[in-house]
């Protein structure tokens, strides 16, 4: 069984070595992140929920495969984007769904997140996230995509070109029109 304290790699190696308990715990680890980036794909809950689910199945399944070539965490995230991007290409009917504000709104946190700011900023920080949300969801697939992976997840360029399987030239691209697009549709909102 897999110590509090063991790195990513060692619960891959005690999982591989039969210790599935080894891979709860890489589960604890990352499933807020990953279901945070499944959510910012989807727009909803539910959807979010399954990819989130689907995708540490098939980490699970995959585990051999993982070389350490990349952090665990790295891995995972190609993972997950790469089954969001499946997921997006197999459901293009619910793009209508995302583009309601009021789902992305109603669907954006995880349920028992601790304390909080006060309840008027946390208001106008709920009323900020809403429309940042019904912004994103606006984007086209690829734009949303690479701007979810740099600005919200983190990744490098060279991390989300390995991720979504194109140059980091394209991923530049996508990501200057996607801040650009961005820039237009929350200046539209403040207008309001």
């Amino acid at each position: 069984m897999g110590e509090p304290t063991a790195s990513d790699e060692q619960l891959v190696e005690q999982t591989l070595g039969g210790h599935t308990q080894a891979f709860a715990q890489l589960y604890d680890r990352h499933r807020e992140r990953v279901y945070r980036l499944a959510y910012r794909f989807v727009g909803n809950k539910a959807d979010a929920l399954d990819l989130c689910q689907e995708i540490f199945v098939k980490a699970f399944e995959s585990l051999a495969t993982f070389r350490g070539q990349a952090k665990f965490a790295t891995w995972l995230t190609r993972i997950a984007a790469n089954t969001c991007v499946d997921h997006r290409r197999h459901a293009q009917a619910r793009q209508a769904a995302e583009l309601n504000p009021e789902i992305v709104k109603s669907d954006y946190r995880l349920p028992g997140h601790g304390k909080g700011p006060w309840p008027a900023e946390a208001s106008e920080r709920e009323e900020l996230r809403a429309s940042l949300d019904a912004a994103i969801a606006q984007l086209s697939p690829d734009h949303r995509e690479v701007f979810v992976l740099h600005a919200i997840e983190g990744l490098t360029y060279d991390e989300i070109a390995g991720a979504v399987g194109c140059p980091i030239g394209t991923v530049m691209s996508r990501l200057h029109y996607a801040r650009k697009h961005l820039r237009g549709l929350l200046a539209g909102l403040q207008k309001d």
